[in-house]
């Protein structure tokens, strides 16, 4: 049975550095397997359903940040450029004891992290949530509301700011983070 307090992990980045290049190809049927999901909340539930993603960036000599806003916006600065759609921010899915509008207390494990992959560490930090109010998530439990529905079900998103390395090495880079929710 579900607590009033949960962690989750999670954290993905992939980086690289890739030349495509377009190439024909005979006309031919393929079939592809696809995956279906579905999210089931209950009151006093609150798990995870995608991990952050930055996406696919390339580096250049010149260090910068990516960022991914709660609404899966994504910016860069620096010397990052942005490569493709392939970024989201983390999600959510969750449900209050009650239907009451009341805040949640939320928390990060810490206010940043570390990527690690085949280059240089990279660090994440300025986890922000599609809350109101619409500050950094700190490891400070502070009050925070969440859009819900009528029977107290939600979707919460959050994004965060990647510090990328002059020169960072191609690869994919991973590092885990977690997010604590106490129900009030």
């Amino acid at each position: 049975m579900c607590g009033p307090k949960f962690e989750y992990l999670c954290a993905r980045f992939a980086l690289a550095a890739a030349m495509f290049a377009a190439a024909s190809v005979p006309a031919h049927a393929e079939t592809e397997q696809l995956n279906a999901q579905l999210s089931v909340v209950s009151p006093g539930s609150f798990y995870k359903v995608e991990d952050l993603h930055f996406g696919t960036i390339v580096s250049s000599n010149v260090a910068g940040t990516v960022t991914i806003a709660p609404n899966g916006t994504r910016t860069s600065t620096g010397g990052v450029t942005l490569w493709g759609n392939d970024h989201h921010p983390a999600q959510f899915a969750g449900m209050k004891p009650t239907a009451a509008n009341r805040p949640v207390r939320m928390r990060v494990g810490s206010n940043s992290i570390t990527l690690t992959g085949p280059g240089a560490p990279m660090t994440v930090g300025l986890f922000r949530g599609n809350t109101n109010p619409a500050t950094a998530l700190t490891t400070t439990p502070r009050n925070y509301q969440v859009q819900q529905t009528t029977n107290g079900a939600f979707a919460l998103f959050v994004g965060a700011t990647l510090n990328v390395n002059a020169n960072q090495a191609p690869g994919t880079y991973s590092g885990t983070w977690t997010l604590t929710l106490d129900y009030q």
